[in-house]
């Protein structure tokens, strides 16, 4: 089934303005689709993969790009939707444009050089083979450029992991354990799950296995006083707080109120009554400082640049910059020490990120570290271990998609001195 020649229209209206990079893509896409209310779903979710198509594939599509006649932003286009649906698939090209886009699509990639194949900026592709050399580099990228499954968390607090797999079924939704977290199913598609019943009762949540990894390894208990330093939209809020079964008190602290308002319909769904969201000016609000050397646990899942992510979000890497970075590392580090005062003797503190790079991880932790000799590293194995996950890690948690097949996540668990 051929799509309309009026898709490759909005599909080039749209990537220009994506391709400018202001903002994330999916909601740029969610405004233009508001915009254009006459678009089909087949139509949207067309235009959304050649999209994230493209994004995936920019260093190579932007070479393919440079041949051919006509506009580049249609060229660009075009390769993106004909990675989506199939060249044969397009209307209304002209016949220079069919010859260009079959003889492009027929090229094979494995002979083009690793840093174009890659599709990483030449920063990051930099230094990716610095850090793990060419060959894992480059599996790493081809795993960052591959989309991701859905991966969802059961909610323990209103059923187990087989109950739920076997109601999905019936959607007909088939959804495998994930390897590591007790809590996840891994959907292989991806169905639409917003009006299942499952979801809508907060059951389900969606979250990467990673993701919900880090929440294990705050290792949160009964009665206990936690909290959670950048909540974000709360969705590891929500896996701590069904790990303490609803009791004791949990902070989900963030400076975003945006964010937090996120958290609110999931929270009522989840049947929480533990969580208490509250939004702070800045790492260093007087509602924190209240708060020194009371926390059991505080998990820090630390503003990055989200490397690690972009199997979900790929038009990261194209955002991100190596000062952009470096402006991170600042706030890293201030955030980790602010969130350190909360933390009782004996008490536990992770700090965790969705990075890839050095200097987002191991270097903030080494760093707080030596400037807090009241802190001591817990290794991720043993903690691992005690939350009976059966995953091979040394100091610290370290995952990343071609070997894990979860986002890229880094994690240290650190402890105060008794």
């Amino acid at each position: 089934m051929r799509l309309p020649p009026a898709i490759i229209g909005h599909a080039e209206e749209v990537l220009r303005e994506i391709l400018r990079f202001t903002g994330p893509a999916d909601g740029t896409l969610s405004r233009y689709f508001r915009d254009h209310p006459r678009l089909g779903s087949r139509e949207r979710g067309v235009i959304a993969e050649s999209v994230y198509g493209l994004l995936r594939n920019k260093s190579v599509y932007t070479s393919f790009a440079e041949s051919g006649s006509g506009p580049a932003m249609r060229r660009l286009t075009l390769l993106g939707l004909a990675d989506a649906v199939g060249a044969d698939s397009l209307g209304g090209l002209t016949e220079e444009e069919s010859v260009w886009l079959q003889r492009v699509m027929q090229i094979d990639r494995s002979h083009l050089p690793l840093a174009l194949k890659s599709n990483m900026p030449a920063w990051l592709w930099e230094k990716l083979t610095t850090r793990f050399g060419e060959e894992p580099a480059m599996q790493l990228a081809v795993a960052l450029n591959t989309p991701a499954p859905l991966d969802l968390r059961v909610n323990s607090m209103k059923g187990n992991r087989e109950e739920v797999a076997a109601a999905l079924a019936l959607a007909p939704i088939l959804a495998e354990p994930t390897p590591y977290s007790a809590t996840g199913l891994r959907v292989k598609k991806k169905p639409s799950i917003q009006n299942l019943p499952l979801f809508k009762d907060g059951t389900i949540e969606v979250q990467d296995e990673g993701s919900q990894l880090l929440a294990q390894l705050v290792g949160a208990r009964r009665g206990e006083m936690v909290a959670d330093f950048c909540a974000g939209a709360g969705g590891k809020t929500l896996a701590l707080g069904a790990t303490m079964r609803n009791t004791g008190r949990l902070y989900a602290f963030d400076v975003s109120e945006k964010r937090l308002a996120k958290l609110k319909p999931r929270l009522a769904r989840s049947g929480l009554s533990n969580v208490h969201p509250v939004v702070i000016a800045h790492e260093k609000d007087t509602k924190i400082k209240r708060l020194a050397g009371k926390m059991d646990r505080v998990l820090v899942d630390a503003p990055c640049s989200g490397l690690g992510t972009l199997r979900r979000n790929p038009d990261v890497k194209w955002r991100q910059t190596a000062d952009g970075v470096a402006e991170l590392n600042v706030k890293q580090a201030s955030i980790l020490a602010s969130a350190a005062r909360m933390v009782k003797a004996g008490g536990r503190l992770v700090y965790a990120t969705c990075s890839i790079l050095d200097e987002e991880n191991e270097a903030i932790v080494q760093a707080f570290l030596a400037d807090h000799p009241d802190f001591h590293l817990l290794p991720a194995s043993q903690v691992l271990a005690e939350q009976k996950v059966e995953l091979e890690m040394g100091d610290y948690l370290k995952l990343y998609p071609h070997l894990h097949e979860t986002d890229g996540f880094f994690a240290a668990i650190l402890e105060r001195n008794k």
